[in-house]
């Protein structure tokens, strides 16, 4: 697994393409991700520490995670099947276990942005991916 860190963030007009970009921590590579309207919305509000009045769907979902006494050890964007990447969410509870999530990277990059858990990206992602643009 590579370690990853949220490098750039396209939030655009709905009905439009967002796009996250992920670089490789001490290389150069880099991972574009398309994701979605709201949580690019929800990735950026995170970044730029943005309160809203209302819990919105990734503050519930850090809520609850925090209420369980639960944390977020890391993201991993484990695979790249049919142009769609996947992730796991692995929570370290309270009684010392983890707990893997399967979850979208967007997702799972929200809430690893919201609470300060670091991203990695397997290997064979990488490759794949960068294969794909050239």
């Amino acid at each position: 697994m590579v370690e990853m860190r949220l490098k750039s963030i396209k939030v655009n007009d709905v009905g439009e393409r967002q796009f996250i970009s992920l670089g490789e921590v001490g290389g150069p590579r880099s991972l574009t991700i398309v994701i979605g309207h709201a949580e690019a919305q929800a990735i950026d509000r995170f970044v730029k520490d943005v309160q809203m009045p209302r819990p919105m769907t990734h503050d519930l979902a850090r809520h609850l995670i925090e209420a369980a006494g639960c944390t977020i050890e890391r993201v991993d964007v484990t695979e790249l099947r049919g142009g769609t990447f996947y992730a796991m969410i692995r929570l370290q509870r309270p009684d010392g276990q983890v707990a893997e999530v399967d979850a979208r990277p967007s997702d799972a990059i929200a809430l690893a942005t919201a609470l300060g858990a670091p991203i990695f990206v397997a290997e064979s992602v990488l490759e794949e991916a960068l294969s794909a643009e050239a």
